[in-house]
């Protein structure tokens, strides 16, 4: 038995610059953090040429014997199906998905999807993928099988785990770069952060397509609101080396002010009045976390306000989400060939030496 946990993501700055139309033009760049709510894979053997797929989250179950000439048109499990045809494996399983979170939040979960199933079976079929390849590959997924209008922020988030720099070249090279803080300063960075869910976002796609198009006819609202976002995620990222939290705040809000002039499908009148109504409760800044028109809704907010914010946030039926940062990304959380009798599995072990083990008074 296998499983595969990955997670999915919360960005601060630069969403959207991480699109193949603005990048290959002018470079983007992201600005963000892994957080500690999971997608999970569980693979089992089977013996009957067969691969079958559960998905606890949309309540859908599938069998499937030809995969290679199967289309992914009108299968609500198109992402392991694109995964498991790109692979071209031919192995026989039971994948059985979960998530700790909805779909259509804006969190990057569709990304962690891919990137879980990749994970999975790439560690399975002994074919490990170096951290930039796994994020690559699950991106070509998305994007190339898929048709999705796609960026890569999310790939790469839920394949390194952590807070990062991400950016991405024209000439398609992306350079991930962890953001070290000192200890109490990411901690009280992490405290100050708040989650809400507005909602699931339905028109996510719209948005990116729109952006996109907007993006290729140089439409010098949407691309200069782009470049503010970029400048905006790199101020950011300075504010927190230096310890400079109330002013990271303060550009959250900058952001989220140029981000709605990209597209007027971004917000909505819902999320402007509970925007309007975090910042009278205190909040610094926020924005939320996807493309838009739903989803999370991110405030950063100092302790002596959080309680104001969350009380107002009750009053509206708006549900809070307890998180912290997830460091690992994707990994290999059980791999046991014992359980289900798998020669496949337990590929990797570690042996304690037996002076360490005499050492620490083991037997």
């Amino acid at each position: 038995m296998l499983i595969v946990r990955s997670p999915v993501r919360i960005s601060f700055g630069g969403g959207g610059t991480d699109l193949p139309p603005y990048y290959e033009r002018f470079g983007g760049a992201v600005l963000s953090a892994a957080i500690n709510k999971y997608f999970y894979t569980i693979l089992g053997k089977r013996s009957d040429g067969r691969v079958q797929v559960i998905s606890s989250d949309l309540r859908v179950c599938e069998t499937w014997h030809d995969i290679a000439n199967m289309s992914l048109q009108g299968s609500a499990l198109e992402i392991p199906l694109a995964v498991l045809k790109e692979m071209d494996c031919g192995i026989s399983v039971d994948l059985f998905l979960a998530s700790e979170i909805p779909p259509g939040t804006g969190l990057g979960s569709s990304a962690s999807v891919c990137v879980n199933i990749l994970k999975t079976l790439t560690t399975y079929l002994g074919r490990p993928l170096s951290k930039y390849d796994l994020a690559e590959r699950a991106f070509f997924v998305a994007r190339h099988i898929l048709g999705k209008h796609v960026g890569k922020q999310d790939e790469y988030a839920a394949v390194f785990g952590g807070l990062n720099y991400i950016s991405f070249h024209p000439e398609g090279t992306t350079l991930v770069e962890p953001v070290e803080l000192d200890p109490a300063v990411l901690r009280e960075f992490q405290s100050n952060l708040m989650l809400f869910f507005t909602g699931a976002a339905h028109h996510s796609w719209t948005i990116l397509q729109e952006q996109e198009a907007s993006t290729r006819n140089r439409n010098g609202t949407t691309v200069e609101a782009l470049h503010e976002v970029k400048a905006l995620g790199s101020r950011m990222r300075t504010s927190l080396e230096r310890g400079e939290l109330h002013q990271f705040g303060e550009l959250l809000h900058e952001g989220w002010q140029a981000k709605c002039r990209i597209s007027n499908k971004i917000s909505t009148p819902r999320i402007d009045k509970l925007y309007s109504l975090g910042l009278q409760c205190g909040a610094l800044g926020g924005k939320i976390t996807g493309a838009g028109g739903g989803g999370f809704l991110l405030f950063y907010c100092e302790a002596a306000h959080q309680a104001a914010v969350r009380e107002a946030m009750h009053k509206e039926g708006v549900h809070e989400m307890a998180f912290g940062f997830d460091t690992q990304g994707a990994q290999a959380i059980v791999n046991d060939p014992f359980i289900d009798g798998d020669e496949r599995g337990g590929s990797r072990w570690v042996f304690v030496p037996k002076a360490s083990a005499i050492a620490s008074g083991s037997d």
